[in-house]
């Protein structure tokens, strides 16, 4: 039976369950499909994978289906999501990486990219990718043109870690003892080439490993460091240890969660003004007015008004990576940050990457004496309640049904991404969005006080869950 790729193909990327919604035939035919839609043909496409069982298999899968359609294949190896940015952003060709990032072990996909590091979603290319491989497998068959591509095998590794040293100097900093949990998956290869000596000089940087052993099958805990269970071998680690910092990466390596010395998570937020106070005064110096930042609309008020008073310019966005990254090269902005620990720099090709945030944080730290808990402090003023799902049948009667009650309220109501209210005397907002694939209304809301978030935390959810 003929697969559905649309089973698969989401907005900006691929995922499904291997063996049954992506195959070594789906992934051919897609090789084949994106040297086609793309114009690829006598072109270079870069291939890679992360360390789960069935990556090398897709990865020579797809080489077979792009080859066959004319391209010349750069085979990467074994990569983090944010190694194929590097590669694309450098070699100024397109390519994908063979991950499923923190999706459990039965799962893998692709992440595609044009060269440049230019994000494919649906509305960029990917839907036609999808179209032109589903009509290969219905077709049985991928015609090979008359010259056929070549394929070659290229370590990226130490000039990935060569390139992030250069953008951070961390080599004056004072010691710090990290912890870096792996979670068996990518950053288990990229911590020591970037932050160890595995390749490079020595940082003074004491690493304590948590599961570096790459294995897609994540023995110890998930690769997803957003659920607060999957921190808690870290944070025991940070309070063990002494550490300064504890580290934690999902399974493909482009986000990172921070830890603090007492082993209480640093919110997304705090890190996004971090390092938006760092890049706009970097750039500054550098003789950028008004450097531009972006965030997405359920970040924490004080990234803007923190950008603000550092002199940049703050810009709302929805959330996702594809959006984030559109308006990155549509501002020129220089750093962009999500509540769900993307981050987002133009100096690596408006893409997001977990260990160069990783290494801002540090630099930040290491550059001063304080604790990170203090240090962070100061990035994070407000009562947030983290983001909650309720499951709805009817997402947009109970989106209403909020609306409505706030309606009349001195409140500013939006529709970028779902519904966002904030107060007019700006003591607290809430946003609801609907997700895409699942029956939920995800809440998240912050307020001055804890009381406040909790009133309006309360009623909303009240009204989304009525029966």
């Amino acid at each position: 039976m003929t697969i559905d790729l649309s089973a698969s193909f989401k907005a900006y990327d691929v995922r499904g369950l291997v063996d049954e919604t992506i195959t070594e035939e789906s992934v051919r035919a897609v090789g084949a499909a994106f040297v086609d839609i793309l114009g690829l043909a006598g072109q270079t496409v870069l291939v890679g994978g992360d360390m789960r069982a069935s990556s090398g298999d897709f990865a020579a899968a797809f080489t077979q289906g792009a080859t066959s359609r004319g391209a010349d294949v750069t085979q990467l190896g074994l990569i983090s999501t944010d190694m194929l940015y590097f590669a694309s952003g450098t070699l100024d060709a397109p390519g994908v990486v063979f991950t499923a990032s923190h999706n459990p072990a039965e799962y893998n996909g692709m992440k595609m990219s044009k060269a440049g590091a230019v994000p494919l979603s649906a509305e960029t290319g990917l839907e036609d990718i999808r179209d032109a491989a589903q009509a290969y497998l219905e077709a049985e068959e991928i015609p090979a043109v008359e010259a056929p591509g070549s394929v070659e095998t290229v370590n990226i590794l130490a000039r990935y870690a060569e390139y992030l040293r250069s953008l951070v100097d961390l080599s004056g900093i004072r010691p710090l003892k990290v912890v870096v949990d792996a979670a068996n998956g990518m950053s288990g290869l990229t911590t020591g080439a970037v932050l160890g000596d595995d390749l490079l000089a020595p940082l003074p940087l004491e690493i304590t490993p948590l599961f570096f052993e790459l294995d897609g099958t994540f023995p110890n805990h998930p690769a997803n460091p957003l659920e607060s269970e999957n921190l808690r071998d870290l944070q025991a680690a940070v309070r063990e240890t002494g550490a300064d910092i504890g580290l934690a990466f999902d399974g493909d390596a482009d986000r990172c969660f921070v830890i603090d010395e007492l082993g209480q998570p640093v919110s997304p937020s705090a890190v996004t003004a971090l390092v938006a106070r760092r890049e706009i005064t970097r750039a500054q110096a550098e003789g950028e007015d008004t450097p531009v930042v972006i965030h997405n609309l359920i970040t924490s008020r004080a990234v803007p008004e923190l950008v603000e008073q550092a002199g940049g310019r703050p810009v709302e966005t929805r959330v996702g990576h594809s959006y984030i990254k559109a308006v990155m090269a549509q501002e020129q902005a220089i750093f962009g940050g999500e509540h769900s620990a993307h981050y987002y720099f133009r100096e690596f090709f408006n893409a997001d990457t977990g260990m160069l945030a990783a290494m801002h944080v540090l630099a930040s730290l290491g550059n001063q004496d304080e604790p990170l808990s203090q240090l962070a402090a100061e990035f994070n003023p407000y009562f947030a309640s983290g983001e909650i799902n309720s499951e709805v049948q009817d997402k947009a009667a109970a989106a209403t049904r909020v609306e409505t009650s706030f309606a009349e309220r001195d409140v500013e109501i939006s529709h970028m991404d779902g519904l966002t209210v904030r107060a007019s005397d700006g003591t607290w907002w809430f946003n609801l969005r609907p997700s895409n694939t699942e029956p939920f209304l995800r809440f998240n809301g912050e307020a001055h006080s804890q009381e406040q978030m909790e009133s309006v935390r309360d009623e909303v959810l009240g009204l989304v869950r009525q029966s």
